[in-house]
């Protein structure tokens, strides 16, 4: 996401083939971002005259604009330029720390907290809050994370990982409810607690969000989640208040 932004300020013939068959002409400025959405801006309004997001392939040169996606085509032609440059992209988020990496501006994002200035980008939990800590081995901050009970840890799962956190926590703490064997936590797909006798027996359950409060009496954990109560096993009523 680091290799810039090109804009295109022009006299243009705007043409759309596919859904949205259409020809426009005008001054316009286009955007080409660095996932290959292309944006034509008029002069009126916030919304696009026309646009293709995230398209295929992308060419810029010599006045021209052509972005392509399947069987959609977006080109648009410069009769009279104005002017043309590339400009510094990056995400744009909530700032929340320094980048040790770097000394640019660390931002949370959708799911991930990523530096304005370098490469640096770790996925975080939905849930998870960034602290004020920082780790003591590599500088990052520090996130809290509820699964069970409250963990800060370093926001590179490279660094420290939160899997391995819970799994010292409640790796088989509770029984299986199916069979005599104990609940493992693994990761596949998400978070687990599930039967160390797979595949002898397929039980398992997602691990929730939320913090491990009291024993449900089908002999499972209850977790206070942000919403409601309940237990590991999501059919379970037996936990309903």
């Amino acid at each position: 996401m680091h290799d810039g932004t090109r804009v295109m300020a022009g006299e243009c013939t705007t043409v759309f083939e596919g859904s949205r068959e259409r020809e426009q002409r005008g001054d316009v400025l286009v955007v080409v971002k660095p996932d290959n959405t292309v944006l034509v801006h008029d002069a009126e309004g916030y919304q696009p005259v026309a646009w293709l997001t995230r398209a295929e392939s992308v060419a810029v040169e010599d006045g021209t604009v052509t972005a392509s996606d399947g069987d959609e085509l977006l080109r648009v032609v410069a009769h009279e330029e104005h002017g043309s440059a590339r400009f510094p992209a990056s995400n744009a988020g909530v700032p929340v720390a320094d980048c040790p990496a770097c000394g640019g501006t660390l931002v949370r994002t959708r799911g991930n907290v990523t530096c304005t200035t370098c490469d640096a980008d770790y996925g975080i939990p939905s849930d998870a809050s960034v602290t004020g800590g920082r780790c003591a081995d590599c500088g990052l901050p520090t996130m809290r994370v509820e699964r069970g009970e409250a963990f800060e840890c370093c926001l590179d799962r490279a660094c420290e990982s939160m899997d391995d956190r819970v799994a010292e926590a409640f790796d088989r703490m509770w029984d299986c409810p199916d069979c005599d064997g104990d609940l493992r936590i693994i990761r596949r797909g998400g978070l687990l607690a599930g039967c160390e006798n797979y595949p002898d027996c397929d039980t398992g359950f997602s691990f929730p969000s939320g913090l491990v409060v009291e024993k449900c009496p089908c002999g499972l954990p209850i977790f206070e989640t942000a919403g409601r109560r309940r237990c590991l096993d999501g059919t379970c009523d037996a936990a309903d208040p």
